[in-house]
């Protein structure tokens, strides 16, 4: 739909609880002195917030996100005035439900994009329209010329036996993107073997998508790195099957420090000895206004905190509502979070919830599943992905699992042993038919085929997934908010 907010959200006066480097009520603080709890089963109280946290209301709030975002710039890049005047549109929002609304400030490292050019030289002259890798390391002033080259191994080039036999010193290297590695360790292999750059097919069904990686961590940047289109790619190729291809590249960038600020707002009452922690990253890569990522889910956690307002007598728990700053430049901001938590502050976060791309147009439904990428939890405790999954098998609406892999910000308080869940319906991960079957949608396409691109606008968000997720999430929230005491210290 092509719907815009009734209103473009103005920007809020400077608030004293919205200082830079405002600190954080600690989270063993008790609840405010009169503020009385009235005793509500936690089912009770999940039922109701599944009932009032809706897919039209999460909409709107989504539509006020995208409008404050598309006035001031039309992306929410940390340390930009989309990403202020989003923030301001949340802040403002919570501050009319009661909430204290507070600036966590930080800086991070990020990395400012000076030249990302190609071109193919012989046998045919074209343009090339590479994607420098975020803290890739940069080819020399004017660029570089060398003649392409491919592992005669796996096309992924995870290791050196992917190029027994092969000379690649000074050349470049195109690879495919994969599954099997990280993008770093191509590049490290390459870089040991003497290459003098890597480029890599992205590979997606959408022959003209490309997206943007990073190195992680950037301090193992050793060439330069970007990637091309599928469509490029397979020109190259065809190409180099008949005989050598030279190419042109000019790939630089600069790191810096970028300061930003995640938003944090508490329930007033609840015990702090059990904090719920939901949180959403609100910023955005630089070519699209991101509706669904990661506007939906900053929306969906937005309208949860508005209605649990309501319900604040019956909270056992306190609930601490999170935007993320920086998570497209690292994860940075929910790391910083967790990074500034104390060991007792840790022992208090009960759990975290994370809402990721939850309006994605060919969706899946995923639960994250309780499993880190190095495999399951440890047994003994419910996990969130229990409750989550059986509260939709309660709507007869099926679920699959999804690995809290370290794609989204749920990454630093599974790493610091705190217990992590949530719901995403997808990105770049290609629909199976077994998928479409259970789903509908169309197979042989990117669950989210806007992921990171210019058309990631209102008109493609699935307001059919908005509305199941957002219910959800608001269910969980509900459960959590009284109890979570069969949530034990490191399930997740």
């Amino acid at each position: 739909m092509n719907a815009r907010s009734r209103r473009t959200p103005m920007r809020l006066r400077t608030l004293a609880a919205l200082a830079a480097g405002a600190v954080l009520l600690p989270l063993a603080a008790s609840a405010p002195a009169g503020a009385e709890t009235t005793d509500m089963p936690s089912d009770v109280l999940a039922d109701v917030m599944s009932r009032e946290v809706t897919g039209a209301n999460t909409y709107a709030r989504l539509q006020a996100i995208q409008q404050a975002t598309l006035d001031n710039g039309g992306t929410r890049v940390s340390g930009t005035a989309g990403y202020d005047a989003s923030a301001d549109y949340i802040t403002q929002t919570l501050t009319e439900a009661g909430y204290e609304v507070r600036k966590q400030s930080f800086e991070f490292l990020d990395y400012d994009i000076l030249s990302e050019k190609g071109s193919e030289v012989s046998p045919t002259a074209r343009d090339l329209h590479p994607v420098i890798a975020r803290f890739s390391v940069s080819t020399p002033e004017g660029g570089l010329r060398a003649e392409l080259a491919q592992p005669a191994g796996k096309s992924t080039g995870c290791s050196a036996d992917d190029y027994a036999g092969q000379d690649v010193k000074g050349k470049i290297v195109l690879v495919d993107v994969g599954t099997d590695c990280f993008i770093t360790q191509k590049q490290l292999v390459l870089s040991q073997l003497g290459a003098a750059a890597m480029l890599m097919n992205v590979n997606s069904p959408n022959a003209d998508l490309n997206l943007r990686y990073r190195m992680v961590p950037p301090s193992d940047a050793r060439i330069p790195t970007a990637t091309l289109t599928r469509a490029e790619s397979e020109a190259l190729r065809a190409d180099a099957a008949n005989g050598p291809v030279t190419l042109d590249l000019d790939l630089r960038g600069n790191n810096k420090m970028t300061k930003t600020y995640n938003l944090l707002a508490d329930t007033p009452t609840g015990s702090a000895d059990r904090t719920v922690v939901m949180g959403a990253h609100l910023d955005t890569v630089d070519t699209t206004s991101g509706a669904n990522d990661n506007g939906a889910a900053a929306a969906a956690v937005l309208e949860t905190a508005v209605q649990l307002a309501e319900h604040r007598p019956q909270l056992k728990n306190r609930v601490r509502f999170a935007w993320w700053a920086a998570e497209e430049k690292g994860l940075a901001g929910s790391q910083f979070y967790v990074d500034q938590l104390t060991a007792d502050e840790k022992a208090h976060t009960a759990l975290y919830l994370n809402l990721e791309m939850i309006a994605s147009p060919n969706y899946a439904r995923q639960v994250y599943n309780g499993q880190t990428a190095t495999g399951p939890a440890p047994a003994g405790s419910t996990r969130i992905s229990d409750l989550v999954n059986g509260y939709f098998a309660e709507q007869n609406l099926p679920t699959v699992g999804l690995v809290l892999d370290g794609r989204s910000d749920h990454s630093a308080f599974v790493n610091a042993g705190i217990p992590a869940g949530g719901v995403n319906a997808g990105a770049d991960t290609v629909k199976s038919q077994e998928w479409a079957d259970l789903f509908g949608g169309t197979a042989g396409q990117m669950l989210d085929p806007c992921y990171h691109q210019a058309c990631d606008v209102l008109s493609a968000v699935n307001r059919t997934i908005l509305d199941q997720n957002a219910r959800a999430m608001a269910w969980a929230v509900g459960r959590f908010a009284v109890d979570t005491s069969d949530i034990g210290a490191t399930a997740q």
